[in-house]
């Protein structure tokens, strides 16, 4: 119970101060993250509270479905309709360049692993988190295309990038197993029936919440509580027809604005209340772990973090936004702009 007490305790003595942290540099996921590694440092009896931490990172793939819902049903279709827009631009070319780039540098920096074992990690590395730089998404001084780009491309490359992880690490245990039937099944139950799930969760969800809505027999402040219950019944959904649970919450996101057209609205309600606590408690979870695996570290692993963090990052950055006249300042800033978070954890 430690782990979890101490959490809470930390969630009250933010909240105290929290109008004059705003005021500076220290993001909340900071203090966190920072907070979590402290408590070990200081508590090392922690590294024995296995089941604490299990229960952190439950709590952690649940604020991920939501995170994955409430910004698949958030998305503005027209404004992604033209190649020329700059977040199309960013979560095609620049993501999948991202991840060849970061797998390619995997396998230099470590020489050990294998090609797929690089692709896994460059796929988990590739989702950015806007919610990391909120001081600078939420600055007059940048022009505001620029700050929609970033924002709807770290809304969306968490959820596109689930595929492309889920489809090496089957390569992996294809591999590893040599039956390549292994491979197709996982695939299938994993993407298929996720995608499935999430097209049912959220079509029908969306019918009867938009029914619902019209006839006027919900109350305002359920909606936001309506909403929030198809990605949690996707997870179990998921969960009991062996789906990927993230799989099925983006797709219910995506699907759910054809029968609710203010679904987005209503996830967004919540995410920014309860939805907070939930990301809150990753980023104290990540504290926990880097702190409890601090000694495995070496120059290694920080070398390739520096580089996922800006070259890895700024080169797709700059191929794919070629051709569209921004100035090379800006494709720096936007090329910089790409801090890993809550996908990138529980991941």
């Amino acid at each position: 119970m430690t782990v979890i007490v101490i959490f809470i305790a930390l969630i009250l003595l933010y909240s105290l101060v929290s109008r004059r942290l705003e005021r500076t540099k220290l993001t909340a996921p900071i203090v966190f993250a920072g907070a979590g590694m402290l408590a070990l440092l200081v508590l090392p009896s922690l590294r024995e509270q296995q089941g604490n931490i299990e229960v952190l990172m439950t709590v952690a793939e649940v604020g991920l479905v939501l995170l994955l819902f409430n910004d698949a049903s958030r998305i503005d279709r027209q404004a992604l309709k033209s190649m020329r827009n700059l977040p199309v631009r960013l979560l095609s070319i620049g993501m999948l360049l991202t991840i060849l780039l970061g797998a390619l540098g995997a396998l230099v920096v470590f020489r050990q692993i294998s090609v797929l074992e690089a692709g896994i990690l460059a796929a988990i590395l590739a989702p950015t988190d806007a919610g990391l730089g909120q001081i600078i998404v939420n600055s007059p001084r940048v022009p505001m295309k620029i700050r929609q780009a970033l924002n709807v491309e770290a809304g969306l490359n968490d959820g596109l990038s689930v595929p492309f992880l889920l489809f090496f690490m089957a390569l992996a245990g294809s591999g590893a197993g040599g039956h390549t039937a292994s491979l197709t099944s996982f695939i299938v139950e994993q993407l298929g029936y996720g995608a499935l799930v999430g097209v049912g969760v959220g079509l029908g969800g969306g019918q009867l919440l938009g029914l619902s809505h019209r006839k006027k027999w919900m109350g305002e402040a359920w909606q936001p509580l309506g909403v929030v219950t198809l990605p949690l019944l996707c997870a179990m959904a998921s969960e009991a027809v062996g789906a990927s649970m993230f799989i099925a919450a983006f797709v219910a996101g995506l699907t759910v604005q054809v029968g609710f057209k203010e679904a987005g609205k209503h996830a967004g309600e919540f995410t920014e209340g309860w939805g907070q606590l939930l990301n809150l408690s990753v980023f104290f979870l990540f504290g926990l772990l880097v702190a409890r695996a601090w000694p495995q570290f070496n120059g290694m692993h920080f070398l390739y973090a520096g580089l996922s963090l800006t070259v890895v990052r700024m080169l797709p950055v700059a191929i794919a936004l070629r051709g569209t006249r921004l100035s090379r300042a800006t494709v720096l800033f936007m090329g910089w702009f790409g801090p890993r978070g809550l996908a990138s954890i529980v991941l």
